[in-house]
């Protein structure tokens, strides 16, 4: 099942939304390190004698309550269990979701989960986009994530070597928001494997540039923002 991710700069990506049982199975993993942590400190607590204030026993326990918030925050939008199942919260508009919507889903989550979770599958398979209460309140879902390239390419392209001889000087034209377009399709074609966008605006800058290339549309693209910064740097 796909869902249609309009990013701000109005490329429209189709991504795969993580189904019902990875999720379920991203949360089974993070059941076991809440169970395993609460055993841990149950018996740490009993082999001391000197934690005998319940608030000071309380701040033990205080990583289990916030670790979807703060795992989701720190972690762009997974948890252990995301992580390992290779799923992710994203915007609906292809973005990391802020810190509110972070905590709008935090806030939500327990709801989504009474009934043993009947709440939240019932949503997510009942919306368009795959989305429990905590995402339809926070303007998220869940998508699978899969990484065909080092997004750290980008960063190659700020790094000219100093006998770089560009292909295209008509990237002059190019504006900056030209150029930020084209970096986000790349990145999204790294996070998300989609590469549809990045094919389109292959042919779009083709056209605007009046070039031809027999480049492949991915070096192409790099190529473009590599004589885009050498001529803009120089």
């Amino acid at each position: 099942m796909q869902v249609s991710i309009q990013t701000t700069q109005n490329v429209l990506i189709e991504q795969e939304k993580a189904g019902v049982g990875s999720r379920i199975l991203a949360f089974l993993v993070d059941l076991t390190i809440f169970i395993a942590y609460s055993v841990g400190i149950y018996y740490f607590l009993e082999a001391v004698s000197f934690f005998d204030s319940q608030w000071i026993n309380l701040l033990f326990y205080f990583p289990i309550f916030f670790y979807d918030l703060y795992m989701e925050i720190l972690n762009n939008g997974q948890s252990v269990g995301k992580k390992a199942l290779g799923i992710r919260v994203v915007r609906l508009d292809g973005g990391p979701p802020t810190i509110g919507g972070y905590i709008l889903r935090w806030i939500l989550r327990p709801i989504d989960v009474i009934f043993s979770g009947a709440v939240a599958i019932i949503c997510i398979a009942m919306t368009e986009n795959g989305q429990r209460l905590g995402d339809l309140a926070a303007g998220t879902t869940v998508v699978k994530v899969k990484k065909t390239e080092k997004v750290s390419r980008l960063q190659l392209v700020e790094k000219m070597e100093d006998n770089y001889e560009p292909m295209f000087p008509e990237v002059k034209i190019l504006s900056d928001k030209d150029v930020a377009i084209i970096k986000e399709s790349l990145r999204m074609r790294a996070d998300f494997s989609n590469s549809k966008p990045v094919i389109l605006l292959t042919e779009k800058v083709k056209q605007k540039l009046n070039i031809e290339s027999d480049l492949d549309p991915v070096p192409f693209l790099y190529t473009i923002l590599r004589d885009y910064t050498y001529y803009n740097t120089r």
